[in-house]
């Protein structure tokens, strides 16, 4: 790896990964950022990393496309933690990848009586609530982070507990999202919807408003009066588990700030990620959470720093005219095309950096290859160690 990768962010903190993976204080790490800037990979890579060092983790990721699996050795994850083989050391690494519906049964399942949770988990609106309403997914992430940690403390189970964030088009959706949910669920609008369940079934319309009877029939018409009764079915059902759902959000929420957990921000040498990252910083810090740096994944590196764009550039024209396409002149063309990206690279990480200057970084190169198994985890777990 070229030491030259910390000259993207020359003038940045450096930060210290092992460090921080060997604080037995740190018990949630949780890995955040914008969609496609490697948090999987950071996650995985990290969690390997601090098993090998000797911690008990386990990480929960939320990857539509199970590279973590493949990267961890197992043909599959799922909604229960599986042990992965191969770590070296004395620690153990368990994986798993969020289910975000058979969560939400587990909620149901756990805060309902039998015949209860079953009318719930076989209503229509249920149904589509918890496999696919915006939020739904980030929600039962934190649901599962606050499972994980009961059973850990219960068991004694896990002394690390990593956690890949969902792939939101912002950033800020992982810390937003479960809250807005929660109100939703608990808001006056489903309460209305539920009065009909509540006075049972046509006894109602003796006691409601005429008001409140055009207000049914018009929603009926835009949404339709089937789902307008799986609405009202569902809310009535629900009717005991509604303090739940906010409560559970503020807990992990408030779980979140607590000194025992750190961010780790992750994010490309690109302009749209760093600007997802500096918002998310900002958001972290406005809450009072804990964050412990940023991770900057697949930085352009070159072995020849003091070979620029145009030295190279030119250097090719002339092997070019002289001689017409030599390997020499392709490989100066390929270094001046990796500098120029090295160098706006930079510009990139410098901006970021000056409006937050005490932010520790650490640095991941850009690999020749995808990370597809546990020697891959461990050159990405090194690179974020090296403080060059």
């Amino acid at each position: 790896m070229s030491t030259f990768t910390r000259e993207v962010v020359p003038r940045a903190p450096a930060l210290d990964v092992d460090a921080l993976l060997d604080n037995r204080d740190i018990r949630v790490l949780v890995c955040c950022g914008s969609g496609g800037v490697g948090k999987t990979t950071t996650a995985a890579a990290i969690a390997l990393r601090a098993a090998e060092r000797g911690r008990s983790v386990v990480v929960l990721t939320i990857d539509p496309a199970r590279r973590l699996a493949q990267s961890l050795g197992l043909t599959e994850l799922d909604n229960d933690p599986r042990p992965v083989v191969g770590v070296d050391g004395t620690g153990t690494l368990d994986a798993m990848m969020l289910d975000m519906k058979r969560t939400f049964d587990e909620f149901v399942e756990s805060n309902a009586d039998a015949e209860r949770a079953g009318t719930i988990i076989a209503n229509p609106f249920y149904q589509s609530l918890s496999s696919s309403f915006a939020g739904t997914q980030e929600y039962m992430a934190m649901e599962k982070l606050g499972q994980l940690r009961a059973r850990s403390e219960a068991e004694d189970r896990w002394d690390l507990i990593v956690v890949d964030t969902p792939p939101s088009r912002s950033a800020l959706d992982f810390l937003d999202a479960p809250r807005r949910l929660g109100s939703f669920l608990d808001g006056r609008f489903l309460r209305i919807l539920a009065a009909p369940a509540k006075a049972g079934g046509r006894a109602y319309m003796k006691v409601i408003t005429a008001g409140f009877g055009v207000f049914t029939n018009v929603l009926s018409r835009v949404i339709g009066g089937q789902v307008l009764t799986d609405i009202q079915t569902f809310v009535g059902s629900v009717d005991t588990l509604f303090g739940g759902f906010r409560q559970r959000a503020d807990e992990t929420f408030h779980m979140l700030q607590a000194p025992d957990t750190a961010f780790l921000v992750v994010a490309a040498p690109e302009r749209d990620a760093l600007r997802e990252a500096s918002y998310f910083v900002e958001r972290l810090e406005s809450d009072n959470m804990p964050l412990a740096g940023l991770v900057l994944n697949r930085v352009q590196t070159t072995t020849v720093p003091e070979l620029d764009v145009a030295t190279a550039t030119a250097a090719a024209a002339r092997l070019e005219t002289h001689s017409g396409t030599s390997v020499t002149a392709a490989l100066l063309r390929i270094h001046a095309d990796r500098v120029a990206t090295l160098n706006r690279q930079r510009r990139m990480a410098e901006r970021f950096t000056s409006v937050h200057r005490t932010i520790e970084i650490a640095t991941v190169p850009v690999l020749p290859t995808d990370v597809v198994d546990l020697d891959g985890l461990r050159l990405v777990g090194q690179a974020l160690a090296d403080r060059l």
